[in-house]
């Protein structure tokens, strides 16, 4: 499996963006139960946040991004990366 990043930008008032947090965190929570190692988090200097897991393809990333609450909901706009890891 590689690496994948999706890089997002909250597009929604705040108070929406934060009502699918709970949510998009029981996602995130499900993908580890999974195997994916999903991390997620926001950026501490500007708007926006990052997940990175494992997928086993670039089309299997997308099928993962694609039932994230926060894309289900309009919530961000996002850019999805493979990850090739050069030195762990």
């Amino acid at each position: 499996m590689g690496w994948f990043v999706k890089i997002e930008r909250g597009i929604v008032d705040k108070e929406i963006f934060d009502s699918y947090v709970p949510s998009h965190k029981v996602y995130v929570e499900e993908l580890i139960a999974k195997g994916h190692q999903a991390k997620t988090g926001y950026w501490g200097d500007f708007g926006g946040g990052m997940l990175l897991f494992k997928a086993t393809s670039l089309e299997a990333a997308k099928a993962i991004v694609a039932q994230d609450p926060l894309i289900i909901n309009g919530c961000v706009e996002y850019e999805l990366h493979e990850w090739c890891i050069v030195v762990e």
